[in-house]
């Protein structure tokens, strides 16, 4: 995108001011006047608060110290009492309200300091309590916030509970479990977030259900690290109660509408049910771009990661029931994957309120509810007899017991209809597949054991492995040579975009990282304030806009445990980073200090350095990025649809303009690698 574009954008989403986009606004004789900076400027995300009162702020600090103390003293007392160890993230969720809301000044209204002392307030009172070795809030129902300790940054993470009255009484019998995705807020603190998850059930709460309502790590839409925060949050949920994975729903309005329209579609099978309400399904038309406003080809290519009616034809593994008022302009969002799902042969259940804004209406929101809790109240099936996978990336390869773990070529549609015939047949035909997995868990597989399945796929009769006496069962398939045939394990004498290693950028993200600093000198002046500049900003963006501290380590410090567990953040050239020097030669790039060289691009080493993603040559199963952290950062202020990769697989950036992912002045070029890692054709 060019500067004129993203003016042009923010333009029409309302954003007009002193900053736009990274672009700060001066006379062209002002601008020329003043040094260039290495860092496009943005609004800060979330924004600076009302001003604290000095004796507020000295109050809660030391309440908040005090309490940081207690937290410490707790791990010293239960280091051998994992049980109680776990329940301490359910502590520090407090701390961290009132610390980070003091830290960054994340205080909107007064009535937030008074109830900054209630959190504190609840805070002693648990920490009193898991000091005897006891946790009642675990056992209680109503209104209940707890948290746990995300694998992508080790930060504590706060969700919010609705328990039945019923789980009191009888708290081991499996629930139906809904989760409800909450709308957009820009100053969404968590003490915000925990105060309305103490005191708002919230719009759905149906009889005997635990209802789970994820922070999301702030605002944006529930993608990314905030799609894992849904899933890391479901998983520490079900290891705390007793959920019915046949029942489980998902449901959301506005920005927690889009977020249900991109479960619902990239994981639609995990659902007995779907309810998204308003939102928006995809970027382009979304936004109100017109041809000569569209970002690059590759920008385009990445909206592919999550809009959701590119993956429309998996909602035939669920059930979904679209709500929208009928005077909301976010209507569209159900409008338009309607269109798509025509095509998929699908008619979507649409309910729309009467002359109705952008709010649920009274009585469509009692019918959506009683069609529902019809649907859930029935569960899932385990194996279904039919499964359609649709997508664009290894990233979300699987449906049921379907599973793609290789694509011919990603960002075009790779799909699969699977079907079981009998108790003796599978057939299936795939589209842009290349290696498949058939996969169905203990106590599943319909399928007769004392006999080899017969696999059709694409015409081609195959044998599978046989049925495990568990009535478990497990088959992979290649396709080479344009034919397919059963492997018993995949092997790779090169490197290949598999599930979770697969790009772009952004993906490596989405699991455990460390962030490795360079402790050198770089090769020239520039490079070296121009990395500096940019690591301090991808930290604080992380910070703010994913609400986590990175791990950073000096690249003379990472160890092997790093290296194995976690993606690996390099900032640097390979002069000052001496990771970056010890893997250079591994890379897809030709880097010396006079050029750099990725594919047919070339340019100057001095001006210029390169950002990718790649499998870690020290750690195949694993990332390295180079100079990057998530592309999309200076969009944190924006409509959560421009919040989409802005870069792909790699680029070349120029130092000697500010810094912005999204603006194509300041990339050179950039490109995505093959299905074996390495340069495509440079768009």
């Amino acid at each position: 995108m060019t500067n004129q574009f993203l003016c042009n954008l923010a333009s029409k989403l309302n954003l007009c001011g002193i900053f736009l986009l990274g672009i700060t606004i001066f006379p062209l004789a002002e601008e020329e006047e003043n040094s260039p900076n290495f860092v496009a400027k943005t609004p800060l995300v979330p924004s600076i608060g009302i001003n604290i009162p000095e004796d507020v702020y000295l109050s809660l600090r030391q309440k908040s110290d005090t309490l940081l103390k207690t937290i410490d003293q707790l791990r010293i007392q239960h280091a051998k009492s994992p049980e109680l160890l776990r329940l301490i993230p359910d502590i520090q969720i407090f701390h961290k309200a009132i610390n980070w809301g003091l830290k960054y000044q994340n205080f909107y209204k007064e009535n937030e300091f008074k109830i900054a002392e209630n959190l504190l307030d609840e805070a002693n009172a648990r920490a009193i309590q898991l000091a005897k070795s006891k946790a009642p809030w675990t056992r209680k129902s109503g209104l209940i916030v707890r948290g746990y300790i995300s694998k992508i940054d080790n930060s504590v993470q706060p969700y919010g509970l609705v328990i039945p009255e019923s789980y009191t009484t009888d708290p081991w019998r499996k629930r139906r479990l809904d989760i409800w995705l909450h709308g957009r807020d820009n100053k969404l603190s968590e003490l915000k977030f925990i105060h309305q998850r103490q005191t708002n059930p919230g719009q759905f709460n149906p009889i005997d259900t635990i209802v789970l309502h994820p922070y999301g790590r702030f605002c944006n839409a529930f993608k990314f690290a905030g799609e894992m925060d849904v899933i890391e949050a479901l998983d520490h949920v079900k290891k705390n109660y007793p959920v019915d994975n046949s029942r489980l729903s998902i449901r959301g309005f506005s920005m927690g509408g889009a977020g249900c329209w991109h479960f619902a579609t990239h994981h639609a099978s995990n659902w007995a049910a779907t309810a998204p309400g308003a939102g928006f399904a995809e970027s382009l038309e979304y936004l109100g771009l017109s041809n000569k406003e569209l970002p690059p080809k590759y920008e385009r290519t990445l909206w592919g990661l999550y809009d959701a009616t590119m993956y429309a034809g998996n909602l035939f593994n669920t059930s979904t029931i679209a709500y929208s008022g009928e005077y909301d302009k976010q209507i569209q969002a159900a409008q338009i994957m309607e269109k798509f799902l025509l095509a998929e042969g699908l008619s979507l259940q649409h309910i729309i309120g009467p002359k109705t804004g952008h709010k649920y209406h009274s009585q469509s929101k009692s019918e959506i509810d009683k069609r529902i809790n019809s649907i859930v109240n029935k569960g899932s099936k385990s194996i279904p007899k039919e499964v359609r996978l649709t997508t664009l990336t290894l990233r979300y390869n699987r449906q049921s017991w379907v599973q793609v773990d290789g694509i011919q070529e990603h960002w075009i549609p790779a799909r699969v209809e699977a079907g079981l015939i009998g108790n003796k047949h599978i057939e299936i035909s795939t589209i842009n597949v290349s290696r498949l997995i058939l996969s169905m868990p203990p106590g599943t597989c319909p399928l007769k054991p004392n006999v080899n399945p017969t696999i059709i796929i694409d015409g081609q009769k195959l044998t599978g492995e046989r049925i495990q006496t568990d009535r478990s069962w497990k088959s992979r398939f290649i396709k080479t040579f344009n034919r397919w045939r059963a492997v018993r394990n995949f092997e790779f004498i090169d490197l290949a975009k598999r599930p979770k290693l697969q790009g772009p950028i952004d993906d490596a993200f989405m699991d455990s990282f460390v962030v490795v600093e360079p402790t050198g000198k770089a090769m020239t002046e520039n490079i070296g304030a121009w990395t500096t500049a940019q690591l301090d900003q991808a930290i604080l963006d992380w910070e703010m806009q994913f609400r986590g501290k990175p791990r950073v380590i000096k690249d003379i410090n990472l160890s092997e445990k790093e290296i194995e567990g976690s993606n690996l953040i390099l900032w640097g050239d390979f002069k000052s980073n001496s990771i970056i020097a010890k893997i250079s030669n591994q890379l897809p790039l030709t880097w010396n200090r006079n050029s750099l060289k990725i594919g047919q691009s070339e340019v100057s080493s001095n001006t210029h350095v390169p950002i990718l993603i790649y499998p870690n040559p020290l750690n195949q199963r694993k990332y390295i990025v180079l100079n990057s952290g998530f592309t999309f950062s200076r969009f944190g202020h924006m409509s959560n649809a421009t919040q989409t990769p802005k870069l792909p697989d790699w680029a070349l950036a120029n130092i000697l303009i500010p810094y912005n992912a999204a603006n194509s002045e300041c990339i050179k070029a950039a490109g995505f690698f093959n299905e074996r890692w390495q340069p495509k054709i440079t768009h």
